[in-house]
């Protein structure tokens, strides 16, 4: 990368970092869909409830996969703006050039 083109923001870094963020939210998903799943079958076992280790069974495949989605769609919601941003630049000198 240039620095020039990153002084007179030439090129966008940010859909770049949507994307680190988005691995960030997967692997979080991942680890609290764990965390509960784990964690409520250990609580089931420390005090017997049965409530409490299907809250895990069911609760951390839940959250893997609304985190997952969540993580998704905010990512895609942000890379969408830039996207606009581009073709109407690209709209915007393309109308330049006409004239």
């Amino acid at each position: 990368m240039d620095f020039r083109s990153l002084f007179n923001f030439d090129k966008m870094v940010t859909p770049t970092i949507i994307k680190i963020l988005y691995y960030i939210g997967l692997i979080s998903a991942v680890i609290g869909g764990i965390v509960v799943f784990f964690g409520g079958i250990i609580s089931a076992f420390g005090r017997g409830g049965f409530g409490a280790a299907m809250g895990g069974l069911l609760g951390g495949p839940l959250v893997v996969i609304l985190g997952v989605l969540m993580s998704r769609i905010y990512a895609e919601l942000m890379i969408l703006t830039f996207k606009i941003y581009e073709h109407l630049s690209a709209i915007r000198d393309m109308m330049a050039n006409n004239r």
